[in-house]
């Protein structure tokens, strides 16, 4: 067992979603030596029929399946509200793909090849991040943000965000009146350093200023730059 297991709760469950038998076969051997009880999905129906039978702690899902996109389950679980932690396999690399992976309500992804020692850190940064105890709530002028039920509103109107976007507003919340930077955004908010040099921050910050606008928000999120970001209300700076 890893050392970085040990400070997780005991007899955690993982679905392994994925169609290539080799790929497949080493990882549940390795999750198994690391202390995982795990269970394993060949296609997307497989996979649904384990979650509905079985209480998973973390997916591990490949996105190219023999019968659909790994995004289709996503997009289940979440219609389902299954509160279930997501890492996305993938051999895609494009912005587009990665945020439409992250929209669907994956928690974290991971590009193939990968090296097992990596899958398994990201594997303990979503459990860590589901176990650890949470303020109850957030606020900044109308913006308020619910860390225990995952949810955000502006004057009370819920705010619709996927898994991500309330992720980099939490993050916002918790350094509020504070120069962010991307980087900082992407390894604090995500722990996914390497987007700090992709669109993928810029992208998603986008969207979230759209939806607290349609929302009926101010716009509070401010570039400064060549620096970062920053939420506060207008004319603290």
């Amino acid at each position: 067992m890893s050392a970085g297991h040990v400070n997780l709760p005991g007899n955690m469950r993982l679905l392994i979603v994925e169609d290539e038998p080799i790929l497949a076969s080493h990882l549940l051997r390795g999750l198994r030596a690391e202390g995982y009880e795990a269970d394993h999905g060949r296609t997307l129906a497989e996979a649904a029929e384990l979650a509905d039978a079985h209480e998973h702690d973390l997916a591990v899902v490949d996105l190219q399946l023999p019968d659909g996109s790994g995004l289709d389950l996503l997009k289940r679980w979440r219609a389902q509200q299954k509160l279930l932690p997501v890492l996305v396999l993938t051999a895609r690399v494009q912005v587009e793909d990665r945020v439409a992976g992250l929209d669907s309500g994956a928690g974290d992804y991971l590009t193939k090849p990968f090296h097992f020692e990596e899958l398994l850190a990201r594997i303990r940064s979503l459990l860590r991040r589901r176990t650890a105890p949470a303020t109850r709530r957030l606020l900044l002028a109308e913006l308020a943000l619910d860390r225990d039920a995952r949810t955000a509103d502006v004057r009370g109107r819920p705010l619709p965000l996927t898994a991500r976007e309330l992720a980099l507003l939490e993050y916002f919340l918790l350094h509020p009146r504070r120069v962010l930077s991307r980087g900082s955004i992407a390894a604090q908010a995500w722990e996914e350093a390497s987007d700090a040099d992709s669109n993928v921050v810029a992208v998603l910050i986008g969207r979230l200023r759209r939806k607290i606008k349609e929302a009926g928000g101010r716009d509070l999120l401010r570039t400064v730059k060549g620096l970062g970001y920053v939420l506060e209300e207008p004319g603290e700076s």
